[in-house]
């Protein structure tokens, strides 16, 4: 196991941690499912900032966690990566 991932598991045994790491849930899912993607696709960064004309530096800020991207941002990195966005609401 990596490092940081036993870090993660040692922080999650407080319960005030693992209240405040799960409240991140849908921005981490975010963030996994754009990366996920674009690797998928084949493209860096740069090559989706060409494709979606969204500037290399937003994106990467996206995909560090650093830029909470809109419903619009969304779907022009969808569509730079010949993808659509599905957005679904699930039961607790």
């Amino acid at each position: 196991m990596s490092e940081w991932k036993e870090f993660r598991e040692e922080m999650l045994k407080d319960p005030e941690v693992k209240k405040e790491y799960e409240a991140f849930a849908p921005e981490f899912a975010i963030i996994h499912a754009i990366i996920e993607a674009r690797k998928n696709s084949g493209i860096t960064q740069k090559q989706l900032s060409e494709k979606s004309g969204i500037a290399q530096g937003d994106i990467s800020k996206i995909e560090n966690g650093n830029a909470n991207p809109s419903l619009g941002t969304l779907k022009r990195l969808a569509a730079g990566m010949d993808m659509q966005l599905k957005l679904e609401f699930i039961p607790l």
